[in-house]
């Protein structure tokens, strides 16, 4: 499993314009400058983040962007659906037949059960955490994704 580039910088995004001005918001050549990115880039990264409802832009010399909505109201997970898609899907196993127009294992597929087991746990886990959750320092942040699972006991189930 990887992680996009268009996940990881869409959700950098998404927290520097978090943590702007809430009223002017940042401009394409702000979050560009900010976050090192070519202009076209971020721009398809915003575009993506406004047709999600995440973000909404401001026109003009001193438009840009800002929250659609209060931090703590965006989950990642959203972020993550808007930027990439899910990991796995119903239409995965179709994608993915080999040589036939059918999975040989269509009717029976342990893998499947994996597959959809994985998202299952990421979708529960990453509703949870908000971009508020990210916007502290590192450890802040750390510190609240260990309580975030001590308390719904998937790390305890992990030990």
């Amino acid at each position: 499993m990887k992680i996009s580039s268009q996940d990881e910088y869409g959700l950098r995004i998404l927290l520097r314009i978090a943590r702007a001005d809430g009223e002017k918001g940042l401009s394409i050549p702000q979050l560009s400058e900010l976050e090192g990115l070519s202009e076209p880039y971020v721009g398809k990264l915003t575009r993506a983040l406004r047709l999600g409802e995440l973000v909404q832009s401001t026109r003009g010399q001193k438009g840009g962007y800002v929250l659609a909505k209060a931090a703590n109201e965006i989950t990642i997970n959203s972020a993550l659906t808007v930027l990439g898609g899910k990991l796995y899907d119903s239409e995965f196993c179709g994608s993915h037949t080999g040589v036939g127009q059918l999975c040989t294992n269509s009717v029976d597929c342990s893998v499947r059960s994996l597959w959809k087991m994985v998202q299952f746990t990421l979708d529960n886990l990453l509703e949870k955490v908000t971009l508020a959750d990210l916007m502290d320092t590192e450890t802040q942040s750390n510190l609240k994704l260990v309580d975030l699972l001590k308390n719904n006991a998937i790390l305890s189930a992990l030990e």
